[in-house]
């Protein structure tokens, strides 16, 4: 059937349906022609028509087909000169994916005639491969984006009062059996009822999917038998991945996503998106010709000085040419499509300081930043930077601008060390509990820029940093060369599975040391999905191309296991119901008049105040004590927010410490709230300036209470007490806690 042809329109770029046809639209500066092919089904073999698109507006070709409908296939050839030594990989004999598609019609299939050049040839990528792809390219669907939202609202949850959970959204509840088996592994599985009732069990207010752009699984994975799990290969920054919808279709797909977002937003859990935009999974000059490279390889990629080759800051052979219009238009595009028509609630940024390199040097002023700034949608939702890239000076933890929190590695880098009991680590770590503001107050942002972790996708699971010294990524089939080798990591006595009741115990505490500094640090915690149930890869620290039990999440949990998931939702709810750990500004470490009780307060265990000469000796031990009425800030209506006044005691030394609680008012006790050592072990009070024995590699929390709010404290609870009860301290002048 031939269709009726229109001009059509240069905007928007990408294939638009309007209700009564389609308007298709491609950036292309140095093509010399272009030709829309239309395919009737995933499994043809070739276009069944071809047309030419004869206008041409501010670089932009388009047409528009008044007989085009949604669901219908597509892909574009691009007319150009083939000459890589000048930047330009034009083949018209290869099918390319639209930038613009927001759904994918038919996923890539492997061969090589989806390379420009031809393999094997000696001139390698100098050649020219005249093989038609069209039975193997992958292809767009043309969408109807329209959606039944109801009365959905995004959360807007505030930054300080945030908690992320970093979840795959396959693993997540590929074997979970409280999942509809058919819907596990999907967005409809995330958005099921297991799924919603264990994020709100663990307090989250926003899950942070890795990739679901639509990737690809790299050649190399698929012919050993592998795919590409993480998804950091990006190939299309409008279409959400099929693979994780339950209903492999085009327009489905969509669906199910808006459907996920619909349900976590009804029970105020925020979506965010980790983001790949700072290369494509064409890679470098000896990658396939997929859709940028073909269609304007000069334009929307970074070119070396040579410009056969390209420059990459990411490791993945290209990145996208920031000091081009388009190819920041096309990024502003799609995440302005992500939150409009998507509804999702913010981004993570891999590799970000790839984004701000306009030139060569990581410039924290450039067009990225300018246009996200002044963007009024894309500046109200959550931006989030991973702050380094591979290439020269791009390590910028705490150099981002305004507006943006940040993935704080020198926060995961310090915990680890301390509890591993590394040594001279103390000021350090001491700065990270409080929020960093040496990393992020000079710039006049606050505490809530620290995003925290101790654990992400890449790297070792939480079991497995307290279980292994060492990497072990066999199953990658790289001789165990990949994945980084330092990862301050210990295996509290022996290297991996164990039956040494003394190691479990230890490896167990560790967590729960490591999961309760990062949930009572200031600034906003992290949580890798899994930890929580202890989920082991079996030391791998690099599982990107493990799509298989070694990655999912196992729900199937043994007495230690739930002891732990126990232990991390009872920490997550203190964090939420205590507003000294919720602070939306840097501490002043000042003091009222009349009193020396300040907002922040650090101790030796012999309960005095940490001195400049006690922080020069790195002391083995430390507390730290919050007034909970020094607050500083206000709730919605304008009232002084209060809590309590919270004492913190650790211990990352390999014996016992005894502390002395500091001083309060004589109406006042503390009541233990946690020890790491005691998991099981309730409420217990002492008296200020008793003793305290906190075991070796441990945390306390304590609270101040009045004694006419005492509650009664069984006789097992103050036997267990008694045993960490040391001799009495001598009488001291007391200090008041406001």
């Amino acid at each position: 059937m031939s269709l009726r042809v229109w001009p059509g329109r240069p905007y928007p770029l990408g294939a638009t349906f309007d209700g009564a046809g389609v308007n298709f639209a491609l950036f292309s500066e140095h093509a010399t022609k272009v030709e829309l092919c239309l395919f009737d089904s995933a499994e043809s073999k070739q276009e069944s028509q071809r047309i030419r698109m004869r206008e041409q507006t501010d670089q932009v070709w388009h047409v528009y087909l008044p007989d085009a409908v949604p669901g219908q296939l597509y892909g574009y050839r691009v007319h150009g000169p083939y000459e890589p030594a000048n930047g330009h990989r034009f083949n018209p004999h290869k099918i390319m994916l639209d930038p613009y598609a927001k759904a994918i019609g038919r996923d890539l299939i492997w061969d090589d005639s989806v390379w420009g050049y031809k393999i094997g040839d000696p001139q390698t990528d100098l050649s020219f491969d005249d093989r038609d792809n069209a039975a193997f390219a992958p292809l767009a669907s043309v969408l109807d984006t329209a959606f039944t939202w109801g009365d959905d609202r995004p959360p807007r949850t505030p930054w300080h009062e945030s908690l992320i959970y970093e979840v795959h959204v396959k693993g997540f509840t590929q074997l979970n059996p409280d999942v509809p088996e058919e819907k596990r592994g999907t967005y409809a599985g995330l958005a099921s009822e297991a799924a919603i009732n264990h994020l709100r069990g663990l307090g989250v207010t926003a899950v942070e999917l890795l990739p679901v752009h639509y990737f690809l699984d790299d050649r190399h994975l698929v012919d050993k038998g592998m795919k590409n799990y993480w998804g950091y290969n990006s190939l299309g920054f409008f279409a959400p991945a099929v693979r994780y919808s339950s209903q492999q279709s085009p327009e489905k797909s969509v669906q199910e996503f808006k459907m996920m977002v619909r349900a976590l937003h009804a029970v105020d859990i925020e979506v965010i998106l980790d983001v790949v935009y700072n290369h494509t999974a064409e890679g470098n000059q000896m990658g396939p010709t997929l859709s940028f490279r073909g269609i304007d390889n000069a334009s929307y990629y970074r070119l070396a000085e040579d410009a056969r080759y390209y420059m990459d800051f990411s490791g993945c052979g290209n990145g996208f040419r920031m000091n081009n219009p388009r190819a920041l238009q096309l990024i502003m595009d799609s995440l302005r499509y992500w939150v409009t028509e998507m509804r999702v609630d913010g981004f993570r940024f891999d590799l970000a300081s790839a984004l701000a390199r306009e030139l060569f040097e990581v410039d924290k002023l450039g067009a990225f930043f300018d246009i996200i700034h002044q963007d009024p949608v894309l500046s109200q939702v959550k931006l989030i930077a991973e702050p380094w890239d591979v290439g020269p000076g791009g390590y910028h933890v705490g150099n981002f601008p305004v507006g943006w929190a940040e993935w704080n590695g020198r926060y995961r880098d310090c915990v680890r060390r301390f509890w591993k009991g590394d040594g001279g680590t103390v000021n350090e770590f001491a700065t990270r509990l409080a929020g960093s503001s040496d990393l992020y107050a000079w710039s006049g942002r606050l505490p809530y820029a620290s995003v925290n972790f101790i654990t992400c996708h890449d790297g070792f699971s939480l079991q497995d940093l307290v279980s292994y010294n060492e990497k072990h990524n066999d199953a990658n089939q790289e001789e165990n060369r990949d994945g980084t080798n330092d990862n301050n990591s210990w295996n509290c006595g022996a290297e991996g599975p164990t039956d040494d009741p003394a190691i479990l115990e230890l490896r167990e505490r560790q967590k729960r040391n490591l999961v309760a500094t990062l949930l009572l640090s200031q600034g906003v915690s992290m949580l890798l999905a899994g930890d929580e149930l202890s989920h082991t890869q079996n030391g791998n620290n690099n599982t990107y191309c493990q799509d298989n039990e070694l990655s999912w999440l196992k729900w199937d949990l043994d007495q230690r296991q739930q002891a732990f998931l126990n232990f991390v939702r009872r920490v997550a709810q203190i964090w939420k119901e205590q507003p000294v750990f919720q602070r939306r500004k840097f501490f002043q470490g000042r003091a009222i008049r009349g009193s020396e009780i300040k907002d922040i307060s650090w101790f030796t265990p012999d309960g005095q105040e940490m001195s400049d000469e006690t922080w020069a000796r790195d002391v083995q031990g430390i507390g730290l004590r919050l007034a909970g009425d020094l607050i500083g800030d206000v709730d919605d209506r304008g009232e002084p927010l209060v809590g309590d006044t919270l004492l913190m005691l650790l211990n990352e030394h390999f014996e016992p410490l005894d502390f002395t609680l500091p001083a309060a008012k004589s109406e006042h006790y503390w009541e233990r709230l946690l020890d790491t050592a005691l998991p099981e072990e309730g409420p217990a009070k002492l008296d200020p300036n008793e003793h305290y024995t906190l075991e070796s590699r441990s945390l306390a929390l304590w609270r101040i209470r009045s004694r006419e709010e005492a509650a009664p404290v069984s006789e097992a609870q103050a036997g267990a007490l008694r045993k960490q009860i040391g001799p009495g301290a001598p009488p001291r002048e007391k200090t008041t806690v406001g």
